[in-house]
This record gives structure tokens, C-alpha cells and sequence, in this order.
């Protein structure tokens, strides 16, 4: 057996999403395992570079899981020629300059969304990365979900007939901070630093929306800002200047229509934080982040409208699971290993900045649609 090492830049690991995600259950996950198999008795073993703002913290992140490396220099880190890959989980407004940097060194890089502040940017990024010939990835997590893995499947199979629509929740009460610490960071509440649900979740809902269904075409969005004043994490109100809910409705390739609610500012009356519901003609399914359930056209009750009644029987009991039919793994993990393939073995891969771009499209198009009171053409992109 033969070990390969890749050594990767990992910028905004203190962060939640950069920690628990991506460094704990991505890429020590896949070290715990004993390194990603590349098949023909060779091994990639991942070896990361904690990069970041805060000495001491990235400091006490290496000694907790027995590290060696990490940098405040992003410049020198880029600069070293062992360095293969660069990740970026740092706030939205700090991305495009350094996944610039990192591509002009050379580096191959995945990093998470949005990749830009608009489209110009991300066009801009994914024709240097193109140019400069490396390979490149765009964290698309949510349709390596079990619930979502299940949907596919679904969809794969016909199990709908014709798509009719599809209906998406998502969200919870992000506490304001003042009596209670928000369990989000305050820069997503203020539109300067790059916060706002559209940019944080409409890229969300292109890919998925793209990968399960087909290509957005349209998109008409009512944006608000419900809770207009927060507490920050020293405990100074602040005023929220980035929206926190955003209303939806997609029209896609095909024909289906889709329309997603996205909320920091509701509470929860679902099984699942996010929830998706598809009808067709020959059957429907919810699918949240694991579960996920179907009615069948042959088994759906016919129900009759009468107000005067109490309701006869329970409509969620009327659904039946899906099975898991296989191991799901944590997709960020899975996502991750795909796109180390595609670095090591050139194995096909499409998650990557055009993709990128897309959702960064579909974000910008939502706030125009928003703040101008209109429906847009959502037109294809290419490089």
C-alpha cells in the first residue's frame, strides 16, 4: 500500500461551519478512517493547514486534535510549494479575494458558498480557475443528505409520473441576543459584511433545485427583514441590515414550479429544519434532511371538505418511509472525497465554480426581483 499525502490550506476553520463540518467530520473523519482508498493499493492521507485571523485559536484547534500546522499568513501558506489545495470557509466578503490568491498559486481549490459577492465575481473566478488550469469545487452539501439521497432516488426511478411542484420550508428562530445568545454569528444579520438568507440560502435552493428537478428558469422573491434589531456577540445592539427571510417562487425547465420559504425569524412545526414536498401525477414525497416519506397515487385517501367535523384521521400517518436501502455518510464528508478523486484520479466532478456562479446568479436575481417588484429570466451561464 502507498501513501499519498495532500496537504490542504484550510482558511476559516475557528468558524462553526469550517470546524465542525469540514475539519472535524470531513477531513479528520477521513483520517480517522485511514485515508481515502484511490483504489490499486494507493491511500490519500489529507493533512491539514489551519489557516486564520486568530493565533490562539488556531493554535489551541491543532493541540486539541494533535496537529502540526498552522498560519495566520495566508500569503506564505499559498507561497509553499507543498501546499495542493486551498479551502475556504471564511465569511462571504473575505472569499473571492483569496480563492483569487489561491488560484494564481497554482492551488487547486473547494471552497463553500456563495463564492463571490455577485456574478461578475464568481464569472471571474471560474474563468481564472479554468485558465489557469486547476481543478475546482463548490461545497454543494445538501444533495448528499440521506432525505435528498432518498428523493433522488425517487425521482430516478419515476416514481412521480409528471412533477408537478415542488414545496420547500426552511429555517428557525434565530434568537436576537439579547436575552438569549443567537446560535448565529452577527455578521449574517448585516448586509455590509455579507450576510442576508438570500445569499446564504439561494445558492442552496439553485443546486438543488438544478441536480433533483432541472434548471431554474425564472425567479420572483419577496425579501424582508422581520427582527431589525440584534445584540452582537459582546452583547451591543446592532441593526440588522441584511434580510432574514425571503420568499420564493421558481419556475424550472420542464414545466414544475417551486416555492421555497427561507426564515431565520419562524419556529419550527416540521419534522425536520428543512423540508421539501413533491407532487406528481402518479405519487408525492417529503423529504427533510434523513427521512423521508411517499404516497403513491394508488394508495392516496380522497378527502372531502367539511369544516363542521373534526378531522377522521391522521394525513401524516396516510405516508409511508422510504427505506435508507444503503450507509449514508456525512455529506460534507462525501463531497469531499468526491472532489479529492477528481484532484487525484480525474474522476468526473461538476460541482465547481460555474456551479458556483449559478447559485451566486440565482441570489442576486431573488433581491433584484425583491427590491424592483418583478419576475426574472434566469439566463443560462457559460464560460
Amino acid at each position: 500500500m502507498t501513501r499519498r499525502t495532500v496537504r490542504i490550506a484550510m482558511n476559516g476553520v475557528t468558524g462553526r461551519m469550517g470546524y465542525r463540518q469540514h475539519l472535524v467530520r470531513s477531513i479528520l473523519a477521513i483520517r480517522e478512517q485511514g485515508g481515502l482508498d484511490l483504489g490499486g493499493g494507493d491511500v490519500l492521507w489529507p493533512e491539514p493547514i489551519l489557516v486564520g485571523r486568530r493565533e490562539h485559536a488556531l493554535r489551541e484547534l491543532a493541540e486539541r486534535h494533535g496537529l502540526d500546522e498552522w498560519s495566520t499568513d495566508l500569503d506564505a501558506v499559498l507561497a509553499d510549494g507543498r501546499t495542493d489545495v486551498y479551502f475556504d470557509a471564511q465569511v462571504t466578503s473575505a472569499r473571492a479575494d483569496a480563492l483569487t490568491k489561491a488560484i494564481d498559486a497554482g492551488k487547486h481549490v473547494y471552497t463553500e458558498k456563495p463564492t463571490a459577492a455577485d456574478l461578475a465575481g464568481a464569472l471571474g473566478l471560474a474563468r481564472r480557475a479554468r485558465e489557469a488550469g486547476i481543478r475546482h469545487g463548490v461545497v454543494q452539501d445538501k444533495i448528499f443528505l440521506p432525505g435528498l439521497l432518498k428523493l433522488k432516488r425517487l425521482v430516478d426511478g419515476g416514481f412521480f409520473g409528471e412533477i408537478l411542484s415542488v414545496r420547500g420550508e426552511f429555517g428557525y428562530w434565530v434568537f436576537e441576543g439579547d436575552w438569549q445568545d443567537a446560535q448565529r454569528p452577527s455578521w449574517n444579520y448585516r448586509a455590509q459584511d455579507g450576510g442576508g438568507i438570500v445569499v446564504d440560502m439561494f445558492p442552496h435552493w439553485e443546486y438543488v433545485l438544478h441536480e433533483l428537478f432541472g434548471r431554474v428558469t425564472s425567479v420572483s422573491a419577496h425579501v424582508t427583514t422581520h427582527v431589525p434589531r440584534r445584540w452582537d456577540e459582546n452583547g451591543k445592539p446592532y441593526t440588522a441590515t441584511a434580510d432574514d427571510a425571503a420568499y420564493g417562487i421558481f419556475e424550472l425547465e420542464g414545466g414544475a414550479v417551486a416555492q421555497i420559504n427561507s426564515s431565520w425569524a419562524v419556529r419550527v412545526h416540521r419534522d425536520e429544519l428543512v423540508e421539501f414536498q413533491v407532487d406528481g401525477t402518479h405519487g408525492s414525497a417529503v423529504a427533510g434532511l434523513r427521512e423521508c416519506r411517499v404516497q403513491h397515487r394508488s394508495m392516496t385517501p380522497k378527502p372531502v371538505w367539511n369544516p363542521d367535523l373534526p378531522a377522521a384521521h391522521s394525513f401524516r400517518d396516510q405516508w409511508q418511509p422510504v427505506p435508507d436501502n444503503a450507509e449514508f455518510d456525512n455529506g460534507f464528508k462525501a463531497q469531499w472525497e468526491l472532489f479529492l478523486r477528481h484532484v487525484y484520479l480525474d474522476e468526473p466532478y461538476h460541482w465547481d465554480l460555474l456551479a458556483g456562479a449559478r447559485g451566486v446568479q440565482l441570489a442576486e436575481l431573488g433581491l433584484r426581483s425583491s427590491a424592483e417588484g418583478r419576475r426574472f429570466e434566469v439566463p443560462e451561464l457559460s464560460l
